[in-house]
């Protein structure tokens, strides 16, 4: 990690005031539009009053050499909004790409999104959310240097033009670099004209990442990779069960070997407590612990996947809360009047996300006395405002003593979204107790893959249950759907937002839209448990998206209709034309019912809506050894217009991949008695080189703003594989992972 003499061409760092300041060259005597004189962001919560123009200092350096350096307000794991944001800010700027670096903005106020009012990444809202954002901090910066240049000629802004880099008037010149020390002492426009689409010259342009050739040649980018002078490492030995506690333990083996300093009893999440091996590296650490001779209590979850199956079943034929009414009158007597009745469970278990980049945080504190006076983080994080203030209330500090640098990540698909942001809460309890013992070195708090899976936070696990009649036409009389699980939203933050009359609707979502228009209701169950639940990527759609396309495809095969056809004669051109196009898309570029599959083959097809993106899958699909085998995916998109094709393109491939592993033999957490059986990938196999099929990808062209596309392209998947199997095996897939044999 160079944490002295940041180059911005790496365009990877964490953004702090002095790296920023550093990178606009102001050290040398010149300096450009960036950061000084901030104002302050409005909050999100203003009584209605109108919000104060994003304020272009906090987001834009223009160094005297015209290079613009563009701060990304998100966290960058894999997405690519550390390009895309950039490209839309550089558009409206109107600046040659060539000139255009870009860094991850710390915690701070400015970058809260604009709609959800923290500083977060998820939920698939980056260029949902600040598309709009970026272009106006682009436009203002534009009319600011405008203002500048007008200034100083003396001439009105309306007789100067600005592009690609350069104001001119008449015969007069000056570049951004030239003009951006006066410009950054102007006032903001309250209000710009944003250019017109017509005019862009980098938004929808195939644009290669920023952040890609620091990858490819091993830079060290990510949080795990941070390095500080006299930096310590500490894994924690976590209970068997969530919420256990240690009873008695012994660290003398520990610390026998060489490099361990410190054997430390911390607080861990869910009240819980473990034991912190403190060492010169990661490995002495690992082996400290392993030696470790500790006595757990009998507490805990004693959660069993098997028995709460059962549970949740019972439940699913009961009364829950109504997640939709019906509009089509009584379905319950519309059922048991049906010529045919389908009366399906569906069992989805625990999922975790398992990111390539394991949980890590790394601290450095101010110290007085035994206690930290302020911190410094450098962290992978999702949550930079839930996570800064989560660390300031255990350090018992003050919130602008916590300063969070954002780190890229590895991974996090939710995972390092956390409202009780716990790996970083217990990473500040090391910390506390590191510098109780009299220590001021910094410290760095690692998991090991094997921490990670049975760490929890997983996915909940969820039973469904459908009941659908049909006339002897085929036609569907009416549909009953219960779905049960744990809440991952009831008890945070997120509560007075998300949950009405009871009914969590990050598990109803995908379902309760009822997009074919069927006579159909919903209700719920929330079961408590002490299993920490947490969003998985795209949350309740993985689930819901899976039940209910399967389903949607029974329907048609119980009318003696294409699959295809059966779902275009119900989605409405008016309401739903998207998904018409999008299915269209994918049927056109597939070949679907046009081209002759190989023998043993079959075709599959799915299409959703999540996040305000229409996915559409058609795949083909054969069942090798008692297993699925993907031969190729095509897959229609409607997400409005797109930012970057590349990295578009790219999301929606790593999205089916990820979506891929639900359905693979062996993915699923299993508990036992509380204690999580899986510890790494031998047990919970992720899909691996072999296993990826060609994806091709196409877009509905859209003039319209962009939708969210880091989690769409997941729920439909599994659902297509399903319902090619059934084709080829007669047998209806009614859990994940596939049951084939």
């Amino acid at each position: 990690m160079r944490l002295q003499g940041f180059e911005a061409t790496a365009g990877v760092a964490p953004l702090s005031r002095r790296r920023f300041l550093k990178i606009a060259g102001l050290a040398g005597g010149g300096f450009a539009l960036g950061l000084a004189g901030l104002p302050e962001m409005a909050n999100a919560d203003n009584g209605g009053a109108p919000k104060a123009p994003s304020p272009p200092q906090a987001f834009v350096v223009i160094a005297p050499d015209n290079t613009v350096t563009i701060a990304v307000n998100r966290l960058e794991f894999g997405q690519g909004v550390h390009t895309a944001l950039p490209m839309v800010l550089a558009d409206e700027l109107d600046v040659p790409w060539a000139s255009v670096r870009s860094v991850l903005a710390p915690a701070g106020d400015a970058y809260r999104d604009p709609g959800f009012g923290i500083q977060m990444t998820g939920g698939s809202t980056a260029l949902r959310n600040s598309f709009g954002q970026y272009r106006e901090l682009g436009a203002r910066a534009r009319a600011m240097l405008v203002a500048a240049a007008a200034k100083q000629w003396n001439v009105d802004p309306s007789a100067c033009t600005a592009q690609q880099g350069v104001v001119t008037a008449g015969s007069q010149r000056a570049t951004y670099g030239e003009l951006a020390h006066a410009a950054m002492a102007l006032p903001i426009p309250a209000t710009v004209t944003l250019k017109d689409p017509s005019q862009f010259r980098i938004i929808g342009k195939p644009t290669p990442r920023l952040d890609a050739a620091s990858k490819l040649h091993g830079d060290p980018v990510f949080g795990i990779d941070t390095r500080l002078k006299d930096m310590v490492v500490a894994v924690v030995a976590h209970p068997p069960r969530f919420g256990g506690k240690v009873k008695t333990f012994n660290a003398d083996k520990a610390l026998a070997i060489k490099g361990v300093r410190e054997v430390m009893l911390v607080p861990v999440d869910r009240d819980g407590t473990g034991i912190a091996v403190v060492a010169d590296g990661y490995w002495p650490a690992k082996q400290g612990r392993d030696a470790l001779q500790i006595d757990w209590e009998d507490a805990g979850s004693r959660a069993g996947t098997k028995a709460l199956y059962e549970e949740y079943g019972k439940l699913a034929t009961q009364p829950g809360m109504v997640a939709l009414a019906s509009a089509h009158g009584d379905i319950d007597a519309a059922i048991k009047g049906a010529s045919r009745v389908i009366d399906a469970e569906y069992r989805l278990p625990y999922l975790a996300h398992a990111p390539m980049e394991p949980l890590n945080c790394t601290m450095q504190a101010e110290i007085s006395g035994n206690k930290a006076t302020g911190v410094k983080v450098w962290v992978g994080s999702q949550f930079q405002t839930v996570d800064q203030a989560a660390i300031a209330r255990t350090l018992a500090l003050p919130t602008e003593k916590v300063t969070l640098y954002t780190m890229m990540a590895g991974g996090g698909f939710g995972r390092r979204a956390v409202p009780t942001s716990d790996y970083l809460v217990e990473s500040a309890g090391v910390l506390r107790a590191w510098i109780a013992r009299g220590h001021a070195e910094p410290l760095k708090v690692m998991w090991s893959r094997e921490d990670d899976i049975k760490g929890g936070y997983y996915r909940p696990l969820h039973v469904h249950r459908a009941r659908i009649g049909f006339d002897a036409k085929g036609q569907v009389l009416g549909w009953q759907h219960a779905i049960v699980g744990q809440s991952i939203i009831i008890g945070t933050p997120f509560e007075p937002f998300l949950v009405k009359n009871g009914v969590d609707s990050t598990m109803t979502e995908g379902i309760v839209e009822n997009e074919y228009g069927l006579p159909m209701q919903v209700s719920a169950h929330h079961p408590k448990t002490d299993v920490a639940v947490l969003w998985w990527r795209s949350v309740g759609n993985t689930h819901t998206a899976f039940v209910k396309e399967t389903l949607i495809d029974e329907m048609a095969t119980a009318a003696k209709q294409d699959p295809v056809a059966w779902r275009m004669a119900r989605l409405d051109p008016t309401h739903h034309a998207r998904h018409r196009d999008a299915l269209q898309l994918a049927v056109d570029r597939s070949g679907y019912g046009k081209r002759k599959l190989p023998k043993g083959h079959a075709w599959g097809v799915a299409v959703h809506e999540s996040f305000g993106t229409v996915v559409a899958y058609v795949v083909d699909v054969s069942v090798v050894k008692g297993e699925a085998r993907v031969h190729r995916v095509t897959a229609g998109v409607h997400c409005n217009r797109v930012v970057n094709p590349l990295t578009a393109e790219a999301q929606v491939q790593g999205a089916c991949i990820f979506g891929l592993s639900m359905i693979r033999p062996g993915f699923a957490i299993e508990m036992e008695n509380g204690v999580v059986k899986n510890s790494n990938f031998p047990d919970y196999p992720p899909p691996r080189m072999p296993d990826a099929p060609p994806i091709d990808v196409f877009f509905v062209p859209s003039e319209d703003p962009p939708a969210g596309l880091g989690e769409p392209g997941v729920p439909p998947l599994a659902p297509a594989v399903a319902n090619a199997v059934f084709r080829l095996t007669g047998k209806r897939q009614r859990q994940t992972p596939f049951v084939l044999a």
